[in-house]
């Protein structure tokens, strides 16, 4: 299977679509949002900064990503999907030479494109299960019962970064340092534009012809 980057302003969908991907070709699914809260939940001196610098909505340092995603990429002989990264261009460079040691390569950038006022939407009415991680939505998704997870009876929780005004920080840090990064992967041959403003599952059959082309 190809190996896949998604690139999309934040709660455009990339994490749903990796599961989707996953559970239909046996992905490996390697989102640094996902590397950094786990990280932050560890408690350790590093968790510490990072949930500092999350809750502001600044970016962490490439150092830090990097390190984290040799680690996860070091670790794992499947095809697989980056979601977060590259984030700018200077990553670029490190993710290439990460992947060329393990002999890897990226096939196909996808890239999400969502209106600004639905990703409002979906990200300030976003709501996860703390005990299964299953995800809801206030707007879009609501759960049968206010504040309970309809799969498993957990205890729906947003996390303390999906607000408007740090939506607004992340939102334009991605306009700043995207446009190179399609810029240089549509010259590389491999960029796909997906419009993916209406379902999930309408976005994943969009997907699924590009992996399948």
């Amino acid at each position: 299977m190809k190996n896949i980057i998604f690139i999309a302003p934040p709660a455009a969908g990339k994490g749903t679509q990796s599961d989707l991907l996953v559970s239909r070709y046996g992905y490996v699914h390697i989102s640094t949002g996902d590397l950094l809260r786990a990280e932050v939940a560890s408690g350790s001196e590093l968790g510490l900064q990072l949930k500092e610098l999350m809750s502001a909505g600044k970016l962490v340092s490439s150092e830090i990503v990097n390190s984290l995603l040799t680690k996860a990429l070091s670790e794992t002989d499947k095809p697989i999907i980056l979601d977060g990264y590259p984030r700018n261009m200077e990553q670029v460079p490190c993710l290439e030479d990460i992947l060329s040691k393990i002999g890897k390569s990226i096939d196909v950038v996808i890239n999400l494109e969502v209106p600004y006022d639905l990703l409002v939407q979906r990200a300030t009415g976003r709501l996860s299960c703390k005990n299964c991680s299953h995800t809801f939505n206030k707007y879009f998704a609501k759960p049968k019962v206010d504040g309970i997870c309809d799969v498993c009876g957990g205890e729906l929780i947003s996390r303390s970064d999906d607000n408007e005004e740090t939506f607004k920080i992340r939102y334009e840090t991605y306009l700043d340092n995207t446009k190179p990064l399609l810029d240089y992967y549509k010259d590389k041959g491999v960029l796909r534009v997906i419009k993916a403003h209406e379902s999930k599952f309408d976005t994943f059959n969009e997907a699924i012809k590009i992996l399948e082309d």
